[in-house]
């Protein structure tokens, strides 16, 4: 559910190389139709489909199956990395699995994505938007959403609430040396350690906190790094692992010797290796900016939903997996028209971690193990709305609330992590005269939100902005939407690639070749991350497919 982009402004700054782009038809399952004292095995087909999935790179799904009542890959969870798991499957890769189905125990895809409208008002309960990455603007085009994709101004500035003031973040090189949210000590602090004159690493993993106070000072991690945790993990970085949360970063010592020498380092190796041509059916963004689409991030979902048509299948709640002596597994759900098997070459769990453990713990204790460790904290998102007469005048800029938004370090005496400016970000979010902000409270370091009310949440949201951003005297709010997610964003706690490679290896070491873990707890939890992770599994897929289920 992360609101923000990978890295945070600080590194993007340092680091600008790293944020550069790096059919099913017919099939046949078995049913079992429940009856008072037996169960009767009937053979049916899932319904005939059109190719609705074209681009120039792929070609149509195929018509037939390859296996008669096998399909090639079942994806489990019909979230956001679900559905473009099966997207690029049917993109890129239909010529070895063109028999995808999608199951989702729900009765909507999209997971944490929420996007509701109502009396004028567009907004978002999940995750507000995404950085539009290569893979991410793949996945619009190839949804037919291009001419829906919505995009920030690049030049909106982002603000860090420090001592009672809102003060903006360097979005570039040259406002180093100038912004105020830093002293000169601190800069000075962070560039020496940058070059790497600063203390080596300790040997061991380290918490982010630990990382970045020993490379960069302790004015970078207490008002910029610290904030950001907040606001993409809703996170405790004294316990984010760098290595597991901030990899591109982290790998850039490892490989250079400093931060700045691994960048250099990073130039270089790119410059070696030829570009490969981009896609020319892509959107060019201008700058660092973040996107959406007109009528909010859950478009994607439902337009990969609704290219797969009767792949998707809703309300199917997986009750059990097994291996079968032939090879692949079978699968059964709990669906509206009774109990219903699956037989598939592969899997690909796409379900949050815990519920990934209960499921595979009949097939593996130590996978089912590793699994259930992951924690998730409980994050609520508050929508409100203020008159334009409400902001203080001297937030206005040309007499408008411009900017991405404010984070809230901890320190600060503020509950709430971060405020989005949801009106100013995107355009037709808002009637006019009225401003939208987004607010997200609780995390890692605040879990007893779960307890407060709606109307508390909506208070304590108020209370802060009128500390920072809102008149002291305005009205009340018009409280828009409050939804609480009891387990928002799993945590990449020090030792989470250790557990992620312990149940990964699990699997494998008894048996269980072709059943794959994705979802946010593998590839990152931001948006961006869950789509490129997307293509990344769909590639192990097709090549377990090749390999193995088909010689």
């Amino acid at each position: 559910m992360s609101t923000l982009t990978d890295l945070p402004p600080f590194f993007r700054t340092q680091c600008p190389l790293l944020l550069r782009p790096t059919r099913f038809s017919t099939s046949t399952a078995s049913v079992f139709l429940p009856f008072p004292n037996r169960r009767t095995r009937i053979r049916c087909s899932i319904a005939k489909e059109e190719p609705a999935i074209s681009s120039p790179s792929s070609s149509t799904w195929e018509t037939e199956q390859r296996h008669s009542g096998t399909v090639d890959c079942v994806v489990v969870g019909g979230g956001i990395s679900g559905l473009c798991i099966a997207q690029a499957l049917g993109t890129k890769h239909s010529d070895v699995a063109p028999n995808v189905i999608v199951t989702e125990a729900r009765d909507r895809v999209g997971g944490n994505i929420v996007t509701v409208e109502r009396d004028g008002y567009l907004w978002e309960e999940g995750p507000n938007s995404f950085q539009p990455s290569d893979p991410m603007l793949t996945m619009v085009v190839d949804s037919g959403l291009k001419d829906d994709l919505v995009l920030g101004d690049p030049n909106a500035p982002r603000f860090v609430l420090w001592d009672g003031k809102l003060r903006p973040v360097p979005s570039k090189p040259n406002d180093l040396p100038f912004f105020d949210l830093m002293s000169i000590g601190g800069k000075l602090r962070a560039g020496f350690g940058a070059l790497g004159i600063r203390p080596p690493p300790p040997g061991r993993e380290e918490s982010v906190e630990e990382f970045v106070r020993r490379n960069l000072g302790d004015e970078v991690f207490e008002r910029l790094i610290e904030p950001f945790c907040s606001g993409v993990y809703a996170g405790d970085p004294s316990k984010l692992s760098m290595k597991a949360a901030f990899g591109k970063v982290w790998k850039l010592e490892q490989n250079g010797g400093s931060i700045i020498g691994g960048t250099f380092k990073a130039i270089q190796e790119k410059n070696s290796v030829p570009k490969p041509p981009r896609d020319p059916r892509l959107p060019k963004p201008k700058g660092q900016t973040v996107g959406s689409f007109r009528k909010g991030l859950a478009m994607l979902p439902n337009a990969i939903s609704k290219s797969l048509g009767g792949r998707v299948k809703l309300s199917w709640k997986l009750s059990s997996i097994s291996k079968l002596d032939k090879g692949g597994y079978n699968l059964t759900y709990e669906t509206p028209q009774g109990l219903v098997s699956l037989q598939s070459n592969s899997v690909v769990m796409t379900v949050p971690s815990h519920i990934a453990s209960s499921l595979l713990r009949p097939l593996s204790v130590g996978a089912a193990d590793a699994l259930s460790k992951f924690y998730y904290p409980p994050v609520a998102s508050v929508s409100i709305s203020y008159p334009k007469e409400a902001i203080r005048t001297e937030r206005l800029i040309n007499g408008e609330l411009n900017g991405f938004g404010q984070l809230h370090p901890r320190s600060q005496g503020v509950e709430t992590l971060g405020t989005i400016y949801s009106s100013s970000l995107f355009p037709n979010r808002v009637p006019a005269g009225r401003v939208l902000l987004l607010n997200y409270i609780g995390g890692a370091t605040n879990p007893g939100i779960l307890s407060k009310t709606d109307t508390e949440l909506v208070e304590a949201v108020d209370r802060d902005l009128r500390k920072i951003l809102i008149k002291p005297n305005a009205k009340d709010p018009l409280m828009m939407g409050v939804r609480k997610w009891p387990q928002a964003i799993p945590q990449f706690l020090i030792g989470h690639l250790d557990l992620l490679d312990a149940a990964k290896a699990a699997l494998r070491d008894t048996g269980f070749q072709g059943l794959f873990l994705g979802g946010n707890y593998v590839s990152g939890v931001a948006l961006g991350r869950c789509v490129e992770g997307a293509y990344e599994v769909a590639a192990e897929v097709t090549d377990f497919l090749s390999q193995y289920a088909y010689k």
